[in-house]
């Protein structure tokens, strides 16, 4: 028996459901598959106390693209303070855990460039790799994320120049190292393994807190705007029992302050002064719109000691 639904057949509907079953991959497109995790591209985080005034900044990067001509490469900062090895560390360390697991460091604080310091590639845990000189660059990275192999660079295949300049490793060394190791080089033949333990650390001192509460320095200043950056991190600062709002009576060096501890800037009037947590999870001191380095001259490393609250 043939059953009529408005002049089709139900033998007919079932032949057209048949036929768009066969034909729903062409005309709808396969099911869609797992979406694997996207490969990131050969990436060099590339970080200096050079300066932009000359070519120093661009002459490492033509290195590293002629190596790795589709490198993607990302300036941390080439305004690092000059020799400061300290000011590195702590970029560096702030940096790191926003990069793909895959990405190279290339980082170039380099006072003793050409001396018997070594130049090395680090391997931490995370799966980052660092090329830096051994210099004590490394020691705040440690403190999350542990270095957990090492080698010397002394393999001149893997180099350039006939013949290396004595002051300029971060284009000799530094720089082609640091794209090969992007690009998937092997990087156990950069040279011989070392004892992470015997790398070089920073004697950095560290903040504290005690009966009479916390003791502490002002390790820099944030860039421009003149905030001072601390060694107390959120939590130490925690155990002092301040919350938002209370004002926080304090010793800056020999000066005697209070400030209160808020959220941000504009909890305060403009050129009012402030405690806050900043951007790296650090207890900071600023002046709303103004610098409090220059207003309350400060001299780096600077004493900052709070009482616990009462």
């Amino acid at each position: 028996m043939t059953i009529f639904f408005r002049g089709v057949t139900v033998r007919s509907l079932l032949s057209i459901l048949v036929l768009l079953t066969l034909l729903s991959p062409t005309l709808f497109g396969a099911a869609a598959a797992p979406s694997a995790p996207a490969k990131q591209p050969p990436t060099v985080v590339f970080m200096t106390d050079f300066g932009v005034i000359d070519d120093s900044v661009a002459l490492c990067k033509g290195v590293m693209y002629t190596l790795t001509p589709d490198l993607r490469l990302i300036d941390l900062t080439h305004q690092v303070t000059p020799f400061s090895i300290t000011d590195g560390a702590r970029f560096l360390s702030g940096a790191e855990p926003y990069f793909p697991q895959t990405a190279v460091f290339v980082v170039v604080i380099d006072p003793g460039v050409g001396s018997s310091r070594k130049a090395v590639v680090l391997k931490a845990q995370s799966g980052r790799t660092f090329v830096l000189p051994d210099n004590g660059l490394i020691t705040l990275v440690e403190r999350h994320d542990p270095i957990v192999a090492a080698r010397e660079i002394t393999n001149r295949d893997w180099m350039i120049g006939a013949k290396l300049s004595s002051t300029f490793h971060g284009r000799d060394i530094f720089s082609p190292v640091g794209a090969r190791l992007a690009r998937g080089d092997d990087w156990t033949t950069v040279g011989p393994e070392l004892d992470v333990r015997q790398l070089v650390r920073l004697n950095l001192p560290e903040a504290s807190v005690d009966l009479n509460g916390l003791h502490a320095q002002v390790v820099a200043t944030d860039g421009p705007f003149g905030n001072l950056v601390t060694n107390v991190d959120r939590a130490l600062f925690e155990k002092l029992g301040y919350k938002l709002g209370d004002v926080v009576n304090f010793h800056l060096g020999s000066r005697d302050l209070s400030a209160p501890f808020v959220k941000t800037f504009s909890d305060v009037e403009v050129g009012k002064p402030l405690f806050y947590i900043d951007s790296r999870g650090h207890l900071g001191f600023s002046v709303n719109q103004r610098s409090a380095a220059q207003i309350y001259e400060a001299k780096l490393p600077e004493t900052l000691e709070i009482p616990k609250k009462r």
